[in-house]
């Protein structure tokens, strides 16, 4: 059965978006400052390769005893998510730098970190800033029957457990990237003619593709065989461990804007109509998180403020604190939803308790 096209209404509230855009834009003009990334996010960028890259070097010069090794792998997926959230993110939404070629050089970045340009800006850009959290439109909210993450899916027996081996298959999300799920994507996309932008020839995306998995192959996996001359195995783990602790930080985040039982998950009319306006549906559909943290605000990239980021995704989150009170201001002022949770904890517990309401077999949910 075909999917319908999604279509948001333009009528409701349409003074809300506008008044808002008007206020952001005031700001930055009256600020004289740029949307795009400034020279703490360029300091951020270069602090955030450090933490990926240097174990990564020290690992193939130093000689360190294994324990020791294991230890930098873990820092290397620190750093690995750190690039993800705050050089690759903004770079392939086009908001780092004004220069499209440092967007492109920043969003390249994802080479690195296993996954893939086009599927991302797909996935990502397109389909799920789009259609966020509907039903078989929003993949980012689609796990292949492993996971129930909206009520609108087919629930399976497994699902009861998915609140506790959910932590397990999070921290599989970017090793997913370098084996199987970019080929799939691919493949995909490719016949749907999805594209951010202009759809790319085939041969020359397919060619991009596996020349990069090689040479990411190469960089992480051969190259420390043939340096270090320790068992193979001993290379997977730390190639393992770095995409594990990388994965599980990022699943986390990103589940924690969507997944929760603060964020609606609406479904389209039988001829694609949504209820609200674009703008509207991102408010019900989004939820900030810890944006009082100092320290979540900065490692996340801006992640925690997902409510800014999704109205406005080709603004760089280095500014999303500033403009947070126009949005909630501007919100209340329409008697519309701004929906956050203080801190982190909290929007944790709220995850995995959806997660475990999600899994109880339909009509057993708790109300």
């Amino acid at each position: 059965m075909q999917k319908p096209t999604i279509r948001f209404p333009r009528t409701e509230s349409p003074k809300f978006f506008k008044t808002l855009n008007q206020r952001v834009n005031a700001y930055f003009r009256e600020n004289n400052l740029k949307k795009t990334g400034n020279w703490k996010l360029y300091l951020k960028s270069a602090v955030m390769f450090g933490i990926f890259l240097t174990p990564y070097f020290l690992i193939l010069t130093m000689g360190w005893p294994n324990w020791a090794n294991l230890l930098l792998t873990v820092l290397m997926g620190v750093g690995m998510a750190g690039v993800g959230m705050n050089v690759m993110h903004d770079g392939n939404h086009g908001s780092f730098s004004s220069r499209s070629w440092v967007n492109k050089l920043m969003g390249g970045s994802i080479y690195i970190l296993a996954g893939n340009v086009y599927n991302w800006q797909v996935q990502h850009n397109v389909l799920h800033h789009t259609y966020t959290n509907i039903h078989e439109h929003d993949e980012d909210i689609e796990a292949r029957g492993l996971f129930r993450f909206s009520k609108h899916a087919r629930w399976r027996r497994i699902h009861r457990f998915q609140h506790l081996y959910s932590v397990f298959f999070y921290g599989l999300l970017t090793l997913n990237w370098a084996i199987t799920s970019d080929f799939k994507q691919m493949v995909r996309y490719t016949r749907r003619k999805l594209a951010y932008g202009k759809f790319p020839n085939p041969i020359v995306n397919w060619s991009v593709l596996v020349i990069t998995k090689l040479i990411y192959i190469g960089i992480w996996i051969v190259i420390p065989l043939a340096v270090l001359h320790i068992a193979w195995w001993k290379v997977l783990i730390g190639f393992f461990v770095m995409h594990y602790v990388a994965g599980l930080i990022l699943s986390i985040v990103f589940q924690l804007a969507h997944v929760v039982d603060h964020a609606d998950m609406p479904l389209p009319e039988e001829d694609g109509s949504m209820k609200n306006s674009w703008a509207i549906h991102q408010l019900r559909t989004t939820v900030n998180f810890g944006t009082r943290n100092r320290l979540v605000n900065w490692f996340t990239g801006g992640l925690n403020h997902q409510v800014e980021h999704h109205i406005f995704p080709n603004i760089s989150h280095v500014h999303y604190t500033k403009i947070a009170k126009i949005v909630k201001e501007t919100a209340a002022e329409f008697n519309l939803p701004y929906n956050e949770y203080k801190t982190t904890r909290k929007a944790i517990l709220s995850h995995f308790k959806q997660l475990r309401d999600l899994g109880q077999q339909p009509g057993l949910q708790h109300t």
